[in-house]
């Protein structure tokens, strides 16, 4: 980047909106809050050696077939006959410790798919966002906040972890540009950050999320901090950041 240059912040609410924030300068950032990025985290949190991130379930499921771990998600939904669904409480113990797990979910593995080709990927959660965000102001580069939203559409718990992102990134560098999507959702997590939970109370996939009497992986992934671990993509596989 030149030095002349703003760094920019922006932030996408969808995968299908990619393409239109699309830069080849930009480390992307995957937010899926319940649950994929929050799994993803609490793997490598864990030991988990890599993870492979497949867009369809027939993929995972021809990993699987060759003997290696694997998880799969729809709907919120383990799918019969894998080691693992998106909940992040499958992934501590040490049945990960050393491991390479395939992994596809409704709505995290998509947004990893259609940016695999970006300059950079990592994982996003509110688990490790203290670690990401120091690690983000250190590469000097424009960042897209990449939402990985509820099939395609946009979601409130993405929505605030972005903007949650988007006012720390700001403490840490105050001549970030932020595009206007993250000035928004700035503003959505100021009125949220108080309780989290509470502003989250009528959120799509909160209320889905409750009905499968999920909630302790709810309040699990809403909490700051747990690790710093930093998934970054590297071809085509999610390993551990090694950080100087």
């Amino acid at each position: 980047m030149s030095e002349e240059s703003p760094l920019k912040i922006d932030a996408c609410f969808s995968p299908q909106l990619y393409s239109v924030y699309k830069d080849e300068d930009s480390i992307v950032v995957i937010i899926d809050i319940f649950r994929a990025t929050s799994a993803i985290c609490t793997a490598f949190h864990n030991g988990a050696k890599e993870i492979i991130p497949v867009a369809t379930v027939d993929e995972a499921r021809a990993y699987k077939e060759k003997g290696m771990l694997a998880g799969a998600e729809r709907n919120a939904i383990k799918i019969e006959g894998f080691d693992f669904g998106n909940s992040p409480f499958d992934y501590m113990g040490e049945h990960v410790v050393g491991k390479t797990i395939a992994l596809t979910t409704t709505n995290g593995t998509q947004a990893i798919d259609v940016s695999k080709d970006a300059y950079k990927v990592v994982i996003g959660a509110f688990t490790n966002m203290s670690a990401l965000c120091d690690w983000l102001v250190s590469q000097n580069r424009n960042i897209l906040l990449l939402c990985s939203g509820w099939k395609n559409r946009f979601n409130l718990e993405d929505s605030i972890f972005a903007g949650a992102m988007t006012a720390e990134l700001s403490k840490r560098n105050p001549n970030y540009k932020l595009g206007d999507a993250c000035l928004a959702l700035d503003y959505l997590y100021q009125m949220a950050k108080e309780n989290p939970m509470k502003f989250l109370s009528r959120a799509s996939h909160k209320e889905r999320l409750h009905k499968l009497n999920l909630k302790d992986d709810i309040r699990y992934c809403l909490q700051p901090d747990l690790t710093d671990c930093i998934p970054v993509l590297e071809n085509g596989v999610l390993v551990k950041m090694k950080l100087r």
